[in-house]
C-alpha cells in the first residue's frame, strides 16, 4: 500500500501535465500568463515591463483562446507550433517594439543590463577590455556609477560590438541579437530531444520569466540557451559540441559554470573528458586573457567584487530571497549568507563526486537544484534568476526520455 501511494505520488505531476493531451496544462500556462502580463502592464514601476505586458498579454490571450478552444474540441494539435508563435508575440515582437522606440528617442525601453553590455563593447573596441577600473568608477558622477559595471564576463561585450560599430539603429540593440543566439539554440536543442519538448520548450520561451527578461534585458536568456543546448548535445553523446555550446556560456556569464562542471563530470563517467575539455574550458579562457593582460584588477572588480557587495556601489538585485534578508537583518549577515551559499555548493560537490550523472537527465536535475540553492542564498540576487533552475528542472524529464548509448560489438 505503502509502495503504490508512493508510486502514485510520483505520478501525480505526470498526470497533470499530460491530461486531455497535455492542453489543461497548456491553457492554464498561457492563461496565467496573460493574467501576470496584464496586472504588469498595469502595476509595474519599471516602464520596459509595463511596455512588454501591454504587448505579451494579447499574444498570451491568444495562445489561450487557440488553446482551450483545443481543449473543447479534444484535438490536440502543433503544440509545438503554436509554442513557438506564442514566443514570438510575447517575447520577439515587444523585444522589436522596445528596440525600435528607443531607437527613435524613447530612453524607457530599455533595462539598465542593455546599456551595460553595449558600454562593454564600446569599450573592448575603444580599448582592448570591456572593463573599468575602480578607480575609473569612483571619478564617475554617483548616477553613473552603477552602470559603469559590467558584472559579466568578457564574452559578453561581443553583443555590444553591432551598436559600437554601426550606431544606434534598433537593429543594434543588444536585445536583438541576444535573441537571435537565443533562437538558434533552443531551435538546435529541440531538434536534438526527438521527443515531446512542448513543456521544456514552454518554459525556456514563454515562460513570463523567460519573454519577459528577453524582451526587456535579455542578457541571461543566451545563457540559458546555450547551457540547455550543452546538456542536449551530452544526451547525444556529443561531447564536442556539448563542450563548445556550455563554453560559450561560460563565456558570457559565470552562472553557466556551474553547468560546466556538471557536464564536466558528466563527460567524466562516459569517458568523454577529453572531447570536452577543449571547447568547455578554452572559450572562456580565450575571452578572458585579453581581460586580464589589460587590466586584470578592473575585470576582478566587476565580475567578483561588485556581484559579492564589494564595489563602489551597491548591486540593485535585491529580491527577498533569504541569502538577501540573511545579509539585510542579521550583523554581519553578508558574510553569513556568503558562507552559505558556499556551504551549499560544497554539499552539492560532495554529492556530485559520491553519485556522478550518468546522463543528461541527471545532469540537468543536478544544475536545477544547485542554481536553485545559489540564488536562494545568494546576498545579491534577482527574482528572474529563477528561470535557470526553471528550466533545467522542466527539461531532465525531455532529456532523459531517449539517451544516447555507446555502440556495443555483439559477440558470439
Amino acid at each position: 500500500m505503502i509502495g503504490s501511494a508512493r508510486l502514485a505520488s510520483v505520478r501525480l505531476p505526470e498526470r497533470i501535465d499530460q491530461a486531455a493531451g497535455g492542453l489543461a496544462a497548456d491553457a492554464a500556462l498561457y492563461g496565467l500568463s496573460a493574467v501576470f502580463a496584464l496586472v504588469t502592464a498595469l502595476t509595474s514601476t519599471l516602464l520596459p515591463h509595463r511596455a512588454w505586458g501591454t504587448i505579451a498579454a494579447w499574444g498570451y490571450l491568444a495562445a489561450f483562446l487557440i488553446t482551450s478552444t483545443q481543449l473543447i474540441l479534444r484535438r490536440p494539435a502543433a503544440r509545438t507550433g503554436l509554442t513557438w508563435l506564442a514566443w514570438a508575440a510575447t517575447a520577439l515582437l515587444p523585444l522589436v517594439v522596445e528596440a525600435v522606440q528607443r531607437a527613435t528617442g524613447r530612453t524607457d525601453r530599455a533595462q539598465e543590463e542593455v546599456l551595460v553590455v553595449e558600454h562593454m563593447g564600446e569599450r573592448l573596441a575603444h580599448t582592448g577590455t570591456p572593463y573599468l577600473s575602480r578607480d575609473a568608477i569612483s571619478a564617475l558622477p554617483s548616477g553613473d556609477q552603477l552602470l559603469g559595471y559590467a558584472p559579466y564576463q568578457p564574452g559578453m561585450a561581443v553583443f555590444g560590438l553591432p551598436r559600437a560599430a554601426l550606431g544606434d539603429f534598433w537593429f543594434t540593440d543588444a536585445r536583438i541579437w541576444f535573441a537571435l543566439v537565443t533562437a538558434g539554440a533552443l531551435v538546435t536543442a529541440v531538434r536534438l530531444l526527438t521527443t515531446s519538448t512542448v513543456r521544456a520548450l514552454q518554459f525556456a520561451t514563454v515562460l513570463p520569466l523567460c519573454a519577459l527578461t528577453l524582451a526587456t534585458g535579455g542578457d541571461d536568456l543566451p545563457v540559458l540557451a546555450l547551457s540547455l543546448l550543452a546538456l542536449a548535445f551530452a544526451g547525444r553523446g556529443r561531447f564536442v559540441a556539448a563542450g563548445v555550446a556550455v563554453g560559450a556560456a561560460a563565456s558570457l556569464k559565470l552562472f553557466a559554470f556551474p553547468v560546466l562542471a556538471v557536464l564536466l563530470v558528466l563527460a567524466i563517467t562516459r569517458k568523454d573528458v577529453r572531447r570536452f575539455l577543449p571547447g568547455a574550458l578554452g572559450l572562456p579562457i580565450l575571452t578572458l586573457l585579453p581581460a586580464l593582460l589589460v587590466h586584470a584588477d578592473a575585470f576582478v572588480e566587476n565580475v567578483l567584487r561588485f556581484p559579492l557587495g564589494h564595489g563602489v556601489v551597491t548591486s540593485p538585485a535585491q529580491s527577498p530571497f533569504p541569502g538577501y534578508l540573511i545579509a539585510q537583518a542579521l550583523p554581519g549577515g553578508r558574510y553569513v549568507a556568503i558562507g552559505l551559499l558556499f556551504a551549499a555548493g560544497l554539499a552539492i560537490a560532495v554529492r556530485l563526486i559520491q553519485h556522478p550523472p550518468h546522463t543528461a537527465a541527471t545532469a540537468a536535475l543536478f544544475c536545477g537544484y544547485g542554481l536553485l540553492a545559489a540564488t536562494l542564498l545568494m546576498p545579491t540576487t534577482r527574482f528572474g534568476y529563477l528561470l535557470y533552475p526553471l528550466a533545467f528542472l522542466v527539461w531532465a524529464p525531455a532529456l532523459g526520455r531517449r539517451e544516447w548509448q555507446p555502440a556495443r560489438l555483439s559477440t558470439g
